[in-house]
């Protein structure tokens, strides 16, 4: 996908349109509170919420470790998950302030 002057790209950063014109685009700060209840629930399915790149690597982990375990192991992955997930959200929201208080 090309991307033209004024537009937004894929990371919201500002960019202009053809004609000149301006397009805003609003994004919603992850609530840190909802990853931790969808990673409790779902373990590293819930952290597809929060980080997606996450959320592989431990659904693979948690796999392989409960696999070779025979499931102890997810007493140490699942609250390394739900630690994750809210670190990922925090963290994307401090980012996304970061990035509308440099406008």
């Amino acid at each position: 996908m090309r991307e033209r002057a004024g537009e937004l790209d894929k990371r919201g950063r500002k960019m202009a349109n053809q004609d000149g014109s301006q397009v805003i685009i609003a994004v919603s700060p992850k609530n840190v509170g909802v990853a931790i209840i969808l990673t409790v629930l779902f373990g590293p399915l819930g952290m597809f919420y929060s980080t997606i790149a996450g959320g592989a690597i431990m659904l693979v982990m948690t796999l392989i470790i409960g696999f070779v375990t025979l499931g102890f192991g997810l007493i140490l992955t699942w609250p390394v998950c739900v630690v994750w997930a809210a670190m990922a959200a925090s963290s994307y929201n401090k980012t996304l302030m970061a990035k509308a208080q440099a406008r």
